[in-house]
């Protein structure tokens, strides 16, 4: 094998062991029926029956966890209510990540490092840890709580945790850094004398923005965009953790129907509605992307 075949092989294979292998094993225990056993179910196929059993597997294909999830209204607001969450979420985290993006692209060159850096340091803490903070924020004698009273702006403790809002809190302040650094990273490049240029055609500093600078900065967006809307669309951790009971997640569904349920085979096909849901259109918007550069 020439050496540029086998540098192109090593993602791949990484990719078939790391995706493709567990996701066909998520895809079989999907089409497996519930058992009270250790796993907690049973195979529909059985390949140890060679040629003939794999045959019958395919005739009497059952697909009834699938189906289950299309009656099931739970799941269909499980997904419903994830979209809205991750989508709102998304342009929250848009709309305080690009100020910030573009001011560290503006910043001068000695200080960028040091401003990124800072950018990205709330990584080098827990994940846990940093959400299971917001609880002493949030919490009705919390500290933003006692903030707002000490200052007058308010009365009475704001509820906050165990709210919507605290779900959004928590996924914009987590994933902020997903958003800035693609953001920034376009910006950056960004050559500004077609703002100087843009200014001397009779545009002002804002249309200018409008004109070159947000386009220019569209791919970055993008990236940020998939970058948010993909983890939060199956978060767990936050809306356990900050959201109330009435918060309706997938992926706490999805945690649910695994460890409490114990229903694999329907916590699997969830799992792989959501996959599917959120492959697709990223396979889409590429092949688009592909075409546009190969036809400009």
């Amino acid at each position: 094998m020439k050496p540029s075949r086998l540098i192109i092989a090593i993602p791949y294979l990484w990719l078939a062991l790391l995706f493709l292998a567990p996701f066909f094993i998520v895809i079989k225990m999907s089409l497996s029926d519930l058992a009270v056993s250790i796993p907690p179910y049973t195979p529909q196929l059985d390949l140890s029956g060679g040629w003939e059993a794999i045959t019958a597997y395919w005739a009497a294909l059952d697909l009834e966890n699938y189906t289950w999830l299309a009656d099931d209204p739970l799941y269909i607001n499980s997904f419903k209510s994830s979209l809205i969450i991750a989508s709102v979420s998304t342009l929250i985290t848009l709309a305080v990540a690009y100020p910030i993006a573009y001011a560290l692209a503006c910043s001068p060159q000695r200080w960028r490092a040091l401003l990124v850096m800072l950018v990205i340091l709330p990584f080098w803490t827990s994940f846990l840890i940093r959400v299971y903070a917001w609880i002493g924020i949030l919490k009705t004698e919390g500290l933003l709580n006692q903030l707002l009273l000490s200052v007058g702006m308010i009365s009475d403790p704001l509820t906050i945790l165990n709210t919507n809002t605290a779900v959004y809190i928590g996924i914009v302040y987590s994933y902020l850094p997903f958003m800035v650094l693609p953001i920034y990273a376009t910006l950056e490049k960004m050559d500004w004398s077609l703002i100087e240029a843009a200014e001397d055609l009779g545009s002002s500093r804002l249309s200018a923005f409008w004109l070159v600078t947000f386009p220019l900065s569209l791919p970055g967006v993008i990236a940020g965009c998939f970058l948010v809307f993909i983890p939060a669309m199956g978060e767990f951790v936050i809306p356990d953790l900050l959201g109330g009971s009435d918060t309706l997640m997938i992926g706490k569904t999805l945690w649910v129907e695994f460890f409490s349920n114990r229903d694999w085979p329907v916590a699997s096909a969830v799992a792989v509605v959501l996959l599917v849901l959120l492959i697709v259109p990223i396979v889409l918007f590429q092949r688009q992307q592909q075409k546009l550069s190969e036809a400009g």
